[in-house]
């Protein structure tokens, strides 16, 4: 017993030694250093380079001078191309990258601190072995597999999805006939009155009507969890954060300043900033970065198609933790966003994903803003929570959605080539049966501040709603079977609504008012029923439009945008531009992102994060 214990205590000694020629500092601070990664659970490599005045540079090089290693900052650049290839798959893990030729056998390894330990007792070092750092084998695997790495983002879902992915299913023909039908109903409904006035309110109903009565239920609904017990640092778990980006540099220094104030141990969470290649003073503002230990450089390769799911996909053999979050460049997170998220996910096993709510920071910024907000008041804190709790398939947002990675990757992860990848991937959790919930709390956003900015995302996001439904709706009865006759009619009749209830309300509100020029008052005499029923259909489209952003902003405290939504029919004339926009789009460039610029509100949108 005394021999183990003094074995034990050697151990305990060596350790703490070599966490002292690590850090550099009196043996008391690493000692409690080394205390502080067993508590956390983490390896103490990984925990001593996210301490302050570390990086994992500094930290691995003592760590190789310790272990009589040769240390190199980086993989040497002519090993990318002849480093062996692994499994993507295996990717997540990689910790070492091997060069095998006649000149050299070299493996470039970002070793652990048990086997640092291990090295220290060898008589002498293994030959060829070279010290770097975790980001620097990762890199260089990326570098070597990229091609891989883009076949399988654009590839993966479709061996997952061969009968609804969007590289297959849209078809020009496709496109065009959603084209004329889309056409012919607005056609109908502008005609039918002129011929037959009852046969128009069925095309109200679905379209407007009901849409407006699902918005008025969320209104009503009350039933928000409470917040689940927060697990301790020791249980949480290893947590990733994508951020896609692309002629962002704007917005790095904000970005930037926001992940580092989430308040989560440091050495479970790992921030993958994914730049596109083409964007090149976004990848030196990101580098420039790249001091903090958790912040790690993505380059997209500049390929087809040119789509934030594309980079998504690109990255996600890469994600190494138990839990995935996407932010935005413009995102300022609460900062227990992710330790909420966890907590719930630990208490609810049974939720695949959760959806945070997003606010508008700058609605007070202009009448278009404003609207922005109250729709996003609506949308993510009254709609959103009323089809989580009705089980209802749920759209998700383009940000601040969590995933547990296994369920993203059982699914094939996005759609790269759909613009708008977030509805499309809230279906497809629904057709495997996952269960999405929404969490309380909020990611601050930032709105488009000019009307051409708007359009052009709106434009983007309507011409994805259309890909969605052309797409699951290639193989109908697939789609039924899955989600069952509720939650098939539930998608028709919003997805549907969301495409073409702004066109179809943009022709009967032209249609009134050009019958208001010819009757003059006397239109509002309500001659017979149908005026009472069009009228009706009217009052209850607006209202329950305008009744779920008035919620959603009396939730926030934000009662002062609440004049401004009496412009609603303004936003419903802009909405209807954008969908004939994004029914043009898909017809000639199907696939085109196109960009909202971030960081030109005049507003201070402060870093207190809630």
């Amino acid at each position: 017993m005394e021999g183990a214990a003094g074995e034990t205590g050697t151990a305990q000694t060596r350790a703490e030694a070599l966490a002292q020629d690590v850090l550099g500092c009196p043996a008391s601070e690493a000692r409690r250093a080394l205390e502080d990664a067993q508590r956390l659970g983490v390896e103490p490599m990984a925990h001593f380079a996210t301490l302050p005045g570390y990086d994992d540079t500094l930290t691995m090089a003592r760590a190789a001078g310790a272990a009589r290693l040769p240390f190199s900052p980086q993989v040497p650049g002519d090993l990318h191309s002849g480093a062996a290839l692994m499994r993507l798959d295996a990717l997540e893990q990689a910790r070492a990258v091997r060069l095998q030729s006649a000149a050299a056998d070299q493996t470039y390894a970002a070793l652990q601190f048990h086997e640092i330990l291990a090295l220290q007792s060898r008589p002498a070092p293994p030959e060829g072995l070279v010290a770097v750092t975790r980001r620097s084998v990762r890199a260089a695997l990326v570098a070597a597999q990229s091609q891989p790495l883009l076949s399988e983002s654009r590839q993966r879902l479709v061996r997952r999805w061969p009968r609804a992915s969007a590289s297959l299913d849209l078809s020009r023909p496709l496109r065009i006939g959603f084209a004329l039908g889309l056409l012919a109903l607005v056609s109908v409904v502008a005609l039918v009155p002129l011929l037959s006035r009852p046969l128009l309110l069925p095309f109200l109903f679905v379209f407007i009507v009901l849409p407006a009565l699902f918005r008025l239920a969320a209104v009503l609904h009350r039933g928000v969890p409470g917040e689940p017990p927060p697990l301790s640092d020791a249980a949480l778990p290893l947590y990733s954060i994508l951020v896609p980006l692309r002629d962002e540099a704007q917005m790095v220094p904000q970005l930037a300043a926001a992940l580092r104030g989430l308040d989560y141990p440091a050495a479970k969470l790992e921030v993958l900033f994914l730049v596109e290649e083409k964007s090149p003073a976004t990848v030196a503002a990101i580098e420039a970065e790249l001091g903090d230990a958790r912040f790690e450089l993505i380059v997209i390769p500049d390929a087809p198609p040119w789509t934030k799911p594309k980079a998504l996909d690109y990255a996600l053999p890469l994600v190494r933790g138990d839990h995935v979050v996407v932010f935005d460049a413009e995102d300022i997170p609460a900062r227990d966003q992710l330790r909420l998220a966890a907590s719930q996910f630990a208490a609810q096993p049974e939720v695949d994903c959760l959806q945070a709510e997003l606010q508008i920071d700058n609605g007070a910024e202009s009448w278009l803003t404003a609207l922005f907000a109250g729709e996003y008041a609506g949308l993510f804190g009254q709609f959103l929570p009323w089809l989580a709790a009705h089980r209802l398939p749920l759209p998700l947002g383009g940000t601040s959605n969590h995933f547990r990675t296994a369920a993203l990757r059982e699914i094939g992860g996005w759609d790269a080539f759909n613009v708008t990848e977030d509805a499309d991937l809230g279906l497809r959790l629904a057709r495997v049966g996952a269960q999405v919930g929404t969490l309380r709390s909020v990611t601050g956003e930032e709105a488009p501040i000019r009307l051409g900015a708007w359009m052009r995302q709106r434009t983007r996001w309507i011409k994805g709603w259309m890909q969605t439904l052309l797409v699951h709706n290639r193989h109908p009865g697939d789609l039924l079977g899955e989600l069952g006759w509720r939650d098939f009619l539930f998608v028709q009749v919003h997805v549907g609504s969301l495409i073409a209830s702004s066109l179809i309300h943009s022709v009967f509100v032209l249609s009134l008012g050009l019958q208001l020029l010819v009757l003059g008052p006397s239109l509002f005499r309500l001659a017979d029923i149908w005026d009472v029923l069009y009228l009706a259909v009217l009052i209850v489209g607006y209202g329950g439009a305008f009744g779920i952003a008035i919620a959603g902003l009396w939730r926030q405290g934000r009662l002062d945008l609440a004049v401004y939504q009496v412009l609603l029919p303004v936003y419903w004339l802009l909405h209807a531009v954008a969908a004939v926009r994004a029914t043009i789009e898909l017809l000639v460039r199907p696939y085109h992102w196109n960009k909202t610029r971030h960081g030109e509100t005049r507003l201070n949108r402060q870093l207190a994060q809630r």
